[in-house]
């Protein structure tokens, strides 16, 4: 089997892969470099390909996933109470504005 080929990884372990890729894309990641990590997030999490003969069994760690999200909001808890009140405070003005 080449490098790069795919043909021993599950339907989901796709699936999870192109919306690994896509949530990267989304902030920014080059395509080539957000396929690149996806794939890496999916053979870390569930140990490379899964159909049958090559390795199957072995239990998902899904230990990038929690990692991710226990890393959500470290921005905003970094700022004072009153940041982020006037932030949401400019939000609601715009949203009022926007609506009428």
């Amino acid at each position: 089997m080449p490098q790069g080929d795919k043909s021993s990884y599950t339907d989901k372990q796709k699936r999870k892969a192109a919306h690994i890729e896509e949530g990267y894309e989304d902030r920014g990641v080059p395509k080539d470099e957000a396929e690149r990590r996806a794939w890496a997030t999916v053979n870390k999490e569930s140990g490379g390909g899964n159909k049958s003969g090559s390795g199957r069994g072995k239990p998902d760690t899904h230990v990038s996933s929690k990692r991710g999200g226990n890393r959500g909001g470290v921005a905003s808890a970094k700022r004072s109470a009153s940041d982020r009140s006037a932030a949401a405070k400019k939000g609601w003005e715009t949203r009022r504005r926007k609506q009428a």
